[in-house]
């Protein structure tokens, strides 16, 4: 019983296989079209966007919408400073006690500043500064946007022949691009502020921590890392507009908080692929030295 007419299990086992890699097959093919369908909608989400964007700057009669875009400023951005600066200047006191004891072993403790201003600046300012927007801005604009697809507010927006990628997403996403670029800058400064405290508890002459964060802070490592923050923005503003609209009316209040849980996750993912890639290819060109 479960044997071949030779008296083997082979042609069973084989057959096994074969069922584990069709399973297997059909799971990834299954996935791809997912990720794809999903890449491709809001690929055409962001032309669409910079559609609205490039009718409002050069079409006469068209306007971007000041006064919501400036709204969308200040509930993205200016209510994050408090946060930025509370994490970004906790790294910065916490960055130079963790080097000290190594670096001072070979002589080197004044070498904290050089470290501090490099990862501020070129990596973790504008990092940080897109993980936190993903959660305090981002998941917002998603829950938003989600409401009113289940409150029919969009269907509303089309019924009286106002497009809503012009009036709901071009505002929230151009928000999210400056003033992600705005509170970078805030979060670079209050990191080396945040260093440069530690470093006078821990005996590091302040000329000296200032000169040296002078030299390791070049016009280049700030203008990668403002790249990078704009990035940051256009992909958490993207992501949470394109998951908010993504919610059907008939899933309700569940639609709304996958939505909103779903627009933090994939945005951190996205920010790290992305900050991966720059970081290899501004090497690559030779940007950092």
């Amino acid at each position: 019983m479960g044997k071949s007419r030779s008296g083997t299990d082979e042609p069973f086992e084989t057959s096994g296989y074969l069922h584990v890699l069709a399973l297997l097959g059909g799971t990834a093919m299954g996935i791809s079209r997912r990720v794809l369908a999903t890449l491709g909608s809001i690929s055409l989400l962001l032309s669409e966007t910079f559609g609205g964007i490039l009718c409002g700057v050069f079409v006469p009669g068209v306007r971007l919408g000041r006064e919501a875009l400036l709204t969308q400023m200040v509930r993205v951005g200016i209510k994050a400073i408090p946060i930025v600066i509370m994490i970004q200047l906790a790294i910065g006191m916490i960055l130079p006690l963790q080097m000290f004891p190594k670096l001072d072993e070979f002589g080197q403790a004044e070498q904290i500043a050089t470290i501090n201003g490099i990862a501020a600046f070129r990596e973790l300012g504008p990092l940080m500064t897109a993980v936190i927007l993903s959660g305090f801005a981002g998941a917002s604009i998603a829950a938003e946007l989600g409401t009113m697809v289940v409150a029919e507010e969009i269907e509303a927006l089309e019924a009286l022949a106002l497009n809503p990628v012009r009036f709901l997403v071009v505002p929230r996403l151009l928000a999210t691009i400056v003033m992600m670029v705005l509170l970078t800058v805030i979060a670079d400064v209050v990191m080396v502020l945040g260093g440069f405290l530690t470093s006078l508890r821990l005996g590091i002459d302040a000329d000296v921590f200032y000169l040296l964060s002078r030299e390791a802070v070049d016009l280049m490592g700030f203008g990668t890392g403002l790249i990078k923050a704009g990035v940051f923005g256009l992909l958490v503003g993207l992501i949470a507009c394109y998951l908010g609209l993504a919610v059907k009316p008939w899933q309700g209040s569940d639609g709304v908080g996958k939505a909103t849980t779903h627009t933090v996750v994939y945005s951190i993912v996205a920010i790290i692929g992305a900050d991966a890639i720059f970081t290899v290819i501004f090497y690559s060109y030779g940007l950092f030295k």
